[in-house]
């Protein structure tokens, strides 16, 4: 196959550390790789905050960028989402785009699901000697059912093992412009999760959406963990981490 893989804003500005692991994991499954680089936003954060104008022209512009691909792989369960479940809402009486969408989101999956469903991985290159406990986000779990499919492939790393904590399925208060606008809840759910970690004694927390991981890792800073690793799934399947 020939797959596009999105890298997503966060990823881009933030850790690009987790495309580059991505993309070592897609080429193991000997598909060709390519990274379209006129890619942007998805347009997630216009959708969330009611901007559906803005919305809908993003999601054009990702469409006839990603739709000459074989299948699109998203290393984050939220903008995979928005491509799989909101660009077919946006365009539903759209004679044009309306069919666009919905053929590219048939073909688009989250990484840990592509890796474990559609390329059948065996193998991956990553070694850890330590303990993780897993954060499942809010959109990759409930929007998509990613739950089994990056524990299966955690099962496979070398050295790992994996300690799940309490609340693992609870949300860790980010949901983009949600932290911006109720910050005082945000604030209080993140420490719920944090609880939940420490319980679990792990060296490292691992997730699939880097906006979650970043809401985790600066609320474990202030609150004085500087121990606690927080690493994207990609990052430990591939080997770009060592505990």
């Amino acid at each position: 196959m020939r797959i596009a893989l999105y890298v997503t804003c966060l990823v881009d500005l933030m850790r690009p550390s987790v495309a580059f692991a991505a993309l070592r994991l897609l080429e193991a499954t000997g598909n060709d790789v390519v990274v379209p680089p006129a890619q942007t936003c998805c347009g997630q954060p216009a959708w969330s905050s009611g901007n559906r104008p803005l919305a809908a022209t993003l999601a054009q512009k990702a469409i006839a960028e990603l739709e000459g691909y074989d299948a699109v792989v998203v290393p984050s369960g939220s903008c995979a989402e928005q491509i799989v479940k909101v660009y077919p809402q946006l365009f539903t009486d759209d004679p044009v785009w309306g069919p666009r969408a919905r053929a590219l989101a048939g073909r688009t999956h989250e990484l840990t699901a592509f890796l474990a469903e559609v390329a059948g991985l065996e193998a991956v290159p990553g070694e850890f000697a330590g303990s993780v406990t897993y954060h499942d986000s809010c959109k990759g779990l409930r929007g998509l059912g990613i739950k089994a499919q990056p524990r299966a492939l955690l099962a496979r790393v070398k050295g790992l093992s994996l300690q799940e904590m309490g609340e693992c399925e609870e949300c860790c208060g980010f949901g983009g412009a949600f932290a911006e606008n109720y910050a005082d809840i945000s604030a209080r759910i993140v420490d719920r999760k944090c609880d939940s970690i420490a319980a679990a004694g792990a060296d490292a927390v691992v997730g699939g959406d880097l906006g979650c991981l970043l809401n985790i890792e600066g609320r474990l800073r202030r609150r004085g963990d500087e121990k606690t690793r927080v690493l994207h799934v990609a990052e430990v399947l591939a080997g770009e981490v060592k505990a």
